[in-house]
C-alpha cells in the first residue's frame, strides 16, 4: 500500500487530479457548463508530465530526499509514463483542433495573450525559455517564487475552462469581475500553499542562499506576518464573490472550510513534517477545496 501511495503523489497523478477538479470547480462556481472530458484528459497528461520533468532534472533535491530516491529506483517506469501521457496528451491535442482549429484561428489579441501567459511563466519557472542565450530560471527568484506558482495555476484552473468554453461555443473570453475574484481566490489559495511547502525545503533553499519568506524571515513571522494574512485576503476575496454571485449562507459555509483547514494546517507547520505528509495535506487542501466548491455548487443548488 505504502508503494501505490508513494506512486500516485511522487509520480505526479495527485497534481492532475488536482488540477482537473479545481478546474471543474471554477466552471460551476462561475456559472458555465463543465468542458468536454477530453479537455480534462490533455489538462491531467500536460500537468503529470510538466511536474515529472522538473522533478526528475532538478538537481536541487538532496541524494537522501524521499522523492529523489524514489525517481533514482523507478527511473524506467517513470520515463515508460512521460511517453505514455505524452502520446495521449499529443492525440487528444489533435483532435480538439481539428474540431476547433478554426475557432482558435479566430481567437482575439487578449485571449492569445491569456492562453499563452501561464505557459510561458510554467516554461520560465524552471529555467527552460531562453533569450538571447541566457536561460531565465523564475524559480530563483525567492520571495516571488510562490506567488508565480500560484498565479500559474490560477490561470490554469480559473480561466483556461473558460477560454476553452469560448472555443466550443463559437464566442470571444472577456475576463469580468466575477472572473477576476475567482482567480485572486485561487490564485491566494495556491500561493499560501507554497509558501508553505518551502517550509519544507527550507535547509537546501539557505544553503544555496535563496530567499525565500521562512529563509528570510522565519517559520513563526512568515506563519503570522505573510500566510495568516494572505489567507484573510483570500477569504475576503471569496466572501465577495459569493455576495456578487448572490450563493445561500449554506455555501459561503461549506466553501469555509477549506481556509478554516488552512489556517490550521499552517498551525501545525511548527514541526517538521514528512515530504508525503506536505504532498496529501497540504497540497490535499486544493483537493478540499475543490470539493468544496463542487458540492457546493452541485448538490446544494
Amino acid at each position: 500500500m505504502k508503494g501505490w501511495i508513494q506512486s500516485f503523489f511522487y509520480s505526479n497523478w495527485f497534481y492532475g487530479c488536482c488540477v482537473v477538479a479545481l478546474s471543474i470547480e471554477a466552471s460551476l462556481q462561475q456559472g458555465f457548463a463543465l468542458n468536454r472530458s477530453i479537455y480534462y484528459v490533455v489538462l491531467f497528461c500536460t500537468t503529470v508530465i510538466y511536474y515529472t520533468y522538473a522533478y526528475r532534472n532538478d538537481k536541487g533535491y538532496a541524494p537522501n530526499n524521499e522523492r529523489s530516491r524514489w525517481y533514482a529506483t523507478h527511473r524506467k517506469l517513470v520515463t515508460t509514463y512521460q511517453l505514455q501521457f505524452g502520446l495521449m496528451a499529443l492525440l487528444c491535442s489533435i483532435f480538439l483542433l481539428y474540431d476547433y482549429g478554426e475557432q482558435v484561428l479566430q481567437m482575439n489579441a487578449a485571449e492569445w495573450g491569456l492562453a499563452a501567459i501561464f505557459p510561458l511563466l510554467a516554461l520560465g519557472y524552471y529555467g527552460t525559455l531562453q533569450f538571447g542565450g541566457k536561460h531565465f530560471n523564475l524559480r530563483n527568484l525567492g520571495l516571488l517564487k510562490p506567488f508565480i506558482i500560484g498565479f500559474i495555476w490560477a490561470g490554469a484552473v480559473t480561466i483556461y475552462p473558460l477560454l476553452f468554453q469560448a472555443l466550443e461555443t463559437g464566442q470571444h473570453y472577456a475576463l469580468d469581475m466575477m472572473g477576476w475574484l475567482f482567480f485572486l481566490k485561487n490564485f491566494v489559495f495556491i500561493s499560501i500553499l507554497c509558501i508553505l511547502f518551502d517550509i519544507k525545503d527550507y535547509a537546501a533553499d539557505h544553503n544555496a542562499a535563496l530567499k525565500t519568506f521562512v529563509v528570510r524571515f522565519g517559520l513563526r513571522k512568515t506563519l503570522f506576518w505573510v500566510i495568516l494574512p494572505m489567507a484573510i485576503v483570500g477569504f475576503a476575496a471569496f466572501l465577495r464573490f459569493t455576495i456578487y454571485r448572490e450563493l445561500g449562507w449554506e455555501r459561503i459555509l461549506i466553501n469555509s472550510i477549506p481556509f478554516v483547514l488552512l489556517i490550521i494546517v499552517s498551525w501545525s507547520m511548527q514541526r517538521r513534517k514528512s515530504i508525503l505528509y506536505y504532498l496529501a495535506i497540504i497540497d490535499g487542501l486544493m483537493l478540499v477545496k475543490a470539493a468544496c466548491g463542487i458540492i457546493g455548487m452541485y448538490f446544494l443548488n
